[in-house]
């Protein structure tokens, strides 16, 4: 675990509307498709038996064995919010080799939060074990905002004590993408980031609960020992630039690769539009940690 330090000094979350505009959002290549190479037909995934326990696997094209990235969507958590955010780019990462794995989960209002967001992702994750075609020493996961958090703590989930919700995975991730992660639960909740939502999501305060913040807050899992890219837009008006900053200079501390990429004059939104070069600089981190560039 790490020693708390300074708080974030920027404003608290505020509201996750305007997805509507994403194509037109600042920084992006104007008219410029992603790549088409014809991938095939999505398969459908289901890892348990909730509504939310699904995934889209969206494979490219071809036969052989390919790498896979896990695309954990946003939305601070909540019901309201679903993986049609992360099925654009699934469907992206598969125009360039790679297999978009967009998975569901519970959410806060449809029975998720602690411990039950957490297994799910996890179980999302292990089922690839049962995909033939997915390369398991090429796995990494790329989440947005609370999705995010939720890429670089499956990271974690190796280093994870025995019983811990996530704890002995089967498929190991070789490093995670975060795009304007939350990955700081404490200081998040210190600052009141969305009010009360970390609270509600984790069950607990940090007072109440320390172990479980320890357990549920990528920041606290330092070192993870595994590498980490971080991008994030320096207008980002629903999660402070400082989140990322923050964890890049303490997992450097701890000895753990970690690449921080700060987009002049970008927001939170243009990181998840398929057709900005906020994304392909995202993808290109993904590409980087697969050992594909």
């Amino acid at each position: 675990m790490i020693t708390r330090r300074v708080l974030l000094s920027a404003a608290a979350l505020t509201s996750l509307g305007g997805l509507a505009g994403l194509s037109g959002c600042s920084g992006g290549v104007e008219g410029t498709a992603p790549e088409a190479s014809k991938p095939g037909e999505p398969v459908d995934v289901r890892y348990g038996d909730d509504d939310s326990q699904v995934a889209e696997l969206h494979w490219p094209a071809g036969d052989g064995k390919v790498p896979v990235a896990v695309v954990i969507h946003g939305g601070f958590w909540m019901s309201g919010y679903g993986m049609e955010l992360a099925t654009p780019l699934a469907k992206d990462l598969a125009t360039v080799g790679i297999a978009g794995y967009a998975i569901e989960y519970r959410r806060m209002g449809n029975g998720g939060g602690w411990p039950a967001t957490f297994e799910d992702v996890a179980s999302a994750i292990d089922a690839l074990k049962d995909q033939p075609r997915a390369d398991l020493d090429k796995v990494v996961a790329v989440g947005h905002s609370a999705g995010g958090h939720l890429a670089v703590w499956a990271v974690s989930r190796q280093g994870l004590p025995a019983g811990a919700p996530g704890a002995s995975p089967a498929v190991v991730l070789a490093g995670a993408v975060s795009q304007a992660g939350v990955l700081d639960l404490v200081n998040a909740y210190d600052v009141q980031l969305g009010g009360d939502a970390i609270a509600s999501f984790v069950g607990a305060t940090p007072d109440e609960d320390p172990a479980r913040y320890e357990l549920a807050s990528p920041y606290e899992r330092l070192p993870l020992k595994v590498p980490v890219a971080l991008v994030h837009g320096t207008r980002d008006g629903q999660v402070p630039l400082d989140q990322s900053r923050r964890y890049r200079a303490a997992a450097v501390k701890a000895g753990d690769e970690a690449k921080l990429t700060e987009l002049p004059h970008i927001g939170h939104f243009e990181l998840i539009d398929p057709y900005d070069q906020a994304w392909l600089t995202c993808r290109a981190e993904t590409e980087r940690l697969l050992g594909l560039t």
